[in-house]
């Protein structure tokens, strides 16, 4: 068997974009996801040992044995996820003529290949430093002042997460004597077991962990249309994969996602930019999975990638119908649109159906994956925790199934300028949105490629009413408070949550520290300027007609001074 990385095409697809123009460029960037994909699954399917775990392109530094190439179910998983995202990505940014932008995201989701099938920690690094190098390009495509900022802030903590995850693997490498990339946990304290608490750490800088999150929220709405999209698609989940590889089963991880699933319900629901919005619901989203990661049975480990395979899609799918909406009207806050159901129909229908899948909805495909995570917290004792992710589901539903299509599409009218968005964006919608219908109707083509064997049935009466009560008087509170008109309007704002800590504190305190420091250079500086003014001054009264050293001396007095100095001398000498 011929036996390719699934990152080279990429990378190689890259190089050569650089070069090529036009079509030619067009059916290369296409071709490679779909010709990438059928190389994965030859791989995985045509190799007995991919069970188990399948290697190759093995390479030594130093004393250890480094690893290209790992695949078990785990890693192909997220590889085929990788590759129809990239597929969908691809398409729909065909109609971006801009090599920076479109050979970065290449380059992107090739690292992001790289990590996944990173059969030890040093090459998982190296990939992992790529995700940051070649993302932030995807940022500051679009070439405005914002855009450059925020993708320095997004630049900044991937850098910090790289370098946490390099601290960990030197402690690793001293401890284990191997850079295997497997579990590692948490057992022990910081200080007994540094190198599991800082990769940790790094890991979760990726997953958008509570107080680290600011880059997500920050970054991603001032990306281009199309780059938000690629962005959407990799970064966290590699994060997640790299979690749930190295770290299931630990609990801390249970509270830290319960956390990450509620806190952004808030602050979605008072945004105004609606892809803002939406980079909160992912952060809503990852909650999910890192819960399921943190309770680390087999039906929850399944229910976490499973999701983080239809978040991808159906997340995906509501960036791609904002970025429609953006490209087409120019504008994406709340507050400005409306009414562009009646110009954007086909563009509405697929917003509404990613809607339907990341709110759950019965015979979508997050109703088939999130339920799988609910299940295993009722079923390990986690009930707090199965509450509060009951209320994330009714929150998800309140900012991303009812307020992105109702004030993007409907609401009132705007009466803006507006066309459906060019066809290889809603071809690439289209695809998305089948996707998402197809895994919603028959969730066994997913379960068949999950890590772990289950059974598991997400269509019973009690979870199907479940969800429809909770969707139902979700959709009933939210009528209500629009009625009462006590629903956060939409009004134009810039929130900042933890992101106010770089964005205001810190560089209002850096500010009046520079400030103070002036001020006391600058008197420093005076009042050395006013002694050497005085010495100067002293020394010239010296020398002036009336001056000491301006007068006459007798000789006498000159000769009994050097008798009297002498005489000193000779004291001293003979001491």
């Amino acid at each position: 068997m011929f036996e390719v990385a699934p990152f080279i095409p990429f990378f190689i697809a890259a190089a050569l974009g650089l070069f090529l123009r036009g079509w030619a460029r067009s059916l290369l960037f296409i071709a490679v996801p779909v010709l990438g994909l059928v190389n994965l699954w030859l791989l995985g399917s045509g190799n007995s040992s991919a069970e188990s775990g399948l290697y190759f392109g093995h390479y030594g530094i130093l004393d250890f044995n480094l690893v290209l190439f790992k695949a078990d179910k785990l890693s192909l998983l997220f590889g085929y996820l990788f590759h129809v995202a990239a597929l969908i990505a691809v398409i729909y940014a065909l109609h971006v003529r801009d090599t920076l932008q479109q050979v970065a995201s290449l380059l992107y989701a090739g690292s992001a290949l790289g990590a996944v099938f990173a059969g030890d920690l040093l090459t998982l690094f190296i990939f992992w430093e790529l995700l940051a190098l070649t993302s932030v390009f995807l940022v500051w495509a679009r070439r405005n002042d914002r855009a450059y900022a925020a993708g320095l802030r997004y630049f900044t903590l991937h850098i910090l997460s790289g370098l946490l995850l390099l601290g960990g693997i030197i402690f690793y490498s001293q401890v284990h004597s191997s850079l295997a990339f497997g579990f590692i946990g948490l057992e022990g304290s910081p200080l007994d077991n540094p190198a599991g608490w800082l990769i940790f750490l790094a890991f979760g800088i990726k997953c958008g962990f509570p107080f680290f999150h600011g880059w997500l929220t920050d970054a991603y709405p001032e990306s281009t249309p199309t780059g938000t999209i690629f962005l959407s698609a990799f970064t966290t989940k590699v994060a997640i994969y790299a979690m749930a590889r190295a770290f299931p089963g630990t609990e801390l991880l249970v509270y830290i996602g319960a956390t990450m699933a509620c806190f952004p319900i808030f602050y979605a629901v008072i945004e105004n930019d609606l892809r803002r919005v939406l980079a909160y619901s992912l952060i809503n989203q990852l909650g999910f999975m890192v819960v399921g990661i943190g309770i680390g049975t087999s039906l929850a480990i399944n229910g976490a990638v499973a999701h983080a395979f239809n978040d991808v899609i159906f997340k995906g799918l509501l960036f791609m119908s904002m970025g429609a909406v953006l490209h087409v009207t120019g504008k994406i806050n709340g507050s400005e649109l409306g009414g562009l159901y009646k110009k954007m129909p086909k563009t509405t229908v697929l917003c509404i159906i990613g809607a339907a899948s990341i709110s759950a909805f019965p015979l979508f495909s997050g109703f088939v994956s999130k339920s799988m995570v609910m299940s295993a917290a009722i079923k390990n004792g986690y009930d707090s925790v199965w509450l509060i992710l009951l209320f994330a589901s009714a929150g998800v539903f309140h900012h991303a199934g009812i307020k992105i299509p109702y004030f993007a599409f409907f609401a009132h009218d705007a009466k803006l300028p507006a066309r459906e968005p060019p066809v290889n964006m809603l071809v690439a919608m289209s695809i998305a949105a089948a996707l998402c219908l197809t895994v919603g109707i028959y969730p066994q083509a997913l379960y068949s490629l999950l890590p772990f064997e289950m059974a598991y049935t997400p269509y019973d009466v009690t979870h199907v009413l479940t969800q429809l009560q909770l969707l139902f008087f979700s959709a009933l509170a939210f009528v209500w408070l629009n009625l009462r008109h006590l629903y956060p309007p939409e009004l134009p704002s810039v929130n900042l949550d933890v992101d106010w800590i770089y964005r205001r504190l810190l560089p209002d305190a850096v500010r009046g520290l520079a400030n103070r420091l002036f001020a006391l250079d600058q008197r420093l500086r005076a009042g050395a300027i006013r002694g050497i003014e005085r010495l100067v001054g002293g020394v010239a009264d010296h020398h002036r007609a009336d001056g000491i050293m301006a007068r006459n001396w007798l000789t006498g007095s000159m000769v009994a001074g050097v008798v009297l100095l002498l005489g000193i001398y000779l004291v001293l000498g003979s001491l």
